[in-house]
């Protein structure tokens, strides 16, 4: 009886019907989500440290902002995306605003909060929604795509498959690993990653319920399995650390008195506080609209007309997430493309949101578990992920090349130029001006929005 209720309650509060789901498919997708992003808990303090900032403090600050502004998603929108700190934005904020810049971190967290309330202000006055429906519907698909393909690069990256080389990237040597002694150290773990893509494809292909997070979880035990047999041999020098969960240290929270509160406004009426604080906010505003557009479009959420409905309520949580982040002491916190995972997994409700919100939660206790999960056991997740959104090209209308080749750009962008943001201005742009050079902008009814846009881009490349 007491188990209806609650089934009863969860119906109610979230329309799981309505959506053509169950609860057992949204925690299963809340799960999955949470496991392809748990890595930010281990990456966001590792590079924030970089500019000073206490480790312990970033992961508490971490986990916090992303537990807030999730649960936010869930009630503001009833949506299956998950927030935390955005990788790409930490990165700007540790090496380009602190050591590159010589600005305290102090005053980058001050930055980080003004942007998350100017955030809240544009989206109580529809500016992001505005520009979110302008976007036409072909080249949303594009962007569905795009992130598809950048999301399954960082996944190959992450897994070290493609490697830095004097081509600018390569696939990793295993002949070089086993001549140099460090096969059993980082080859294997690539071997490892090659495995759990063929393991979460073969799960995939016999459409086993939950076959992502099936696939995470088997190529980790591997790991584990590799590491206690002595085939895996943990190397700090190289990155590659223990996979075996470590509780030596117990399950105490980390303080967050040393980043809590530290902000620092003394420059902010200078140019250089401005600019700071516009980067993140350019970054971060189109970024979440990338995101939006791409997982949205890949579930369906979309209207006949491109728009998503409750859209408000997700670019708030996404603000608020923003600023709250920023008080706890964290760099910018925004919708995850690794939401897509769950939404492949069937998640369609901010049930999702609120089962990876509550994970989140309990990572502050259970930090050794979830810091022990290595990026070549998320990152096949990723590959896959990355394959289910590529799909979504087959939608754009090749027959017109004055949609295609737009979406074409913006979709060979993501991955080239290692940015969404960028992916999107470039397919604003080329979108624009193609159709206005070719005569074809008055049928398309491009929206006045739109050419402010491609201009603002413009004019972004050229002054900065």
């Amino acid at each position: 009886m007491k188990n209806n209720t609650n089934q009863s309650f969860l119906e109610k509060t979230f329309h799981l019907s309505k959506h053509h789901t169950d609860v057992k498919t949204e925690v299963i997708a809340g799960i999955t989500t949470f496991m392809t992003m748990a890595y930010i808990l281990a990456v966001n303090p590792n590079i924030l440290s970089v500019a000073g900032m206490d480790r312990g403090a970033v992961f508490t600050a971490t986990a916090l902002a992303s537990l807030v502004a999730t649960l936010l998603m869930a009630a503001l929108a009833n949506y299956p995306f998950v927030l935390a700190p955005g990788m790409g934005l930490n990165a700007y904020f540790a090496y380009t605003v602190v050591l590159q810049m010589g600005y305290s971190w102090e005053m980058a967290l001050a930055a980080v909060f003004v942007e998350g309330i100017i955030f809240i202000v544009l989206s109580l006055t529809n500016v992001r929604e505005a520009i979110f429906n302008a976007i036409p519907m072909n080249l949303k698909h594009a962007v569905s795509a795009g992130i598809g393909l950048f999301i399954a690069f960082i996944g190959l990256q992450n897994a070290k498959i493609v490697v830095d080389s004097a081509t600018l990237v390569s696939v990793y040597s295993f002949t070089a690993s086993i001549k140099s002694g460090n096969f059993s150290s980082e080859g294997i773990t690539v071997l490892l990653a090659f495995i759990g893509i063929l393991i979460t494809a073969v799960l995939l292909v016999k459409n086993i319920k939950g076959n992502i997070l099936w696939g995470i979880l088997i190529t980790w035990a591997l790991g584990m399995l590799c590491e206690l047999t002595g085939l895996y041999r943990p190397n700090a020098e190289l990155g590659m650390f223990s996979v075996l969960p470590d509780f030596s240290s117990g399950f105490g929270i980390p303080s967050m008195a040393p980043t809590f509160l530290k902000m620092d406004f003394g420059g902010i009426f200078t140019l250089n506080f401005l600019t700071i604080m516009f980067a993140f906010l350019f970054v971060d505003m189109f970024d979440t609209l990338g995101t939006l557009i791409g997982v949205a479009s890949k579930a369906d959420m979309l209207d006949k007309d491109g728009k998503l409905p409750h859209i408000k309520g997700a670019l708030m949580a996404d603000a608020v997430g923003t600023a709250a982040g920023a008080v706890f002491g964290t760099s910018t916190t925004t919708t995850f493309v690794e939401s897509a995972s769950g939404v492949a997994e069937g998640g369609r409700t901010g049930l999702t949101a609120v089962v990876a919100a509550v994970l989140f939660g309990l990572s502050l206790f259970l930090s050794p578990i979830f810091l022990a999960i290595p990026s070549f056991a998320t990152a096949p997740a990723l590959i896959v992920v990355g394959f289910l959104m590529v799909t979504s090209i087959l939608k754009v209308d090749f027959n017109d090349y004055t949609e295609a080749i737009p979406c074409y750009i913006c979709l060979i962008a993501m991955p080239f130029m290692y940015s969404i943001s960028e992916g999107i201005a470039m397919g604003i742009i080329s979108y624009v001006i193609i159709n206005l050079i070719s005569g074809h902008a008055k049928e398309k009814k491009i929206s006045l929005l739109m050419y402010f846009l491609a201009g603002f881009f413009i004019l972004k490349y050229v002054l900065i």
